[in-house]
């Protein structure tokens, strides 16, 4: 049987955590915010501010009520560039 493994190369990321990034495409286009978190492996990033979605979460336990969380989910690295003032 054949071992099938990913490569497991570093990526170069033209974008550093904690810089200041323009959305240059996708429905917040144009807006400004900081990377909060860079996932590697699916090349995408986390920006303050931006792509924020609803996440539901039921109880877990009786008489507890559940909760609607407003969370930035995450858009490629692509979709991205530096903002320079």
């Amino acid at each position: 049987m054949i071992n099938k493994r990913k490569s497991s190369t570093q990526q170069n990321f033209h974008i550093k955590l904690g810089e200041k990034v323009k959305v240059i495409s996708g429905q917040e286009k144009g807006k400004i915010g900081l990377i909060k978190k860079i996932i590697r492996a699916k090349s995408k990033v986390i920006v303050e501010g931006i792509n924020i979605r609803f996440k539901h979460s039921k109880s877990t336990r009786p008489g507890q009520v559940g909760e609607i969380k407003r969370i930035e989910f995450p858009i490629h690295s692509s979709n991205v560039s530096k903002y320079k003032e």
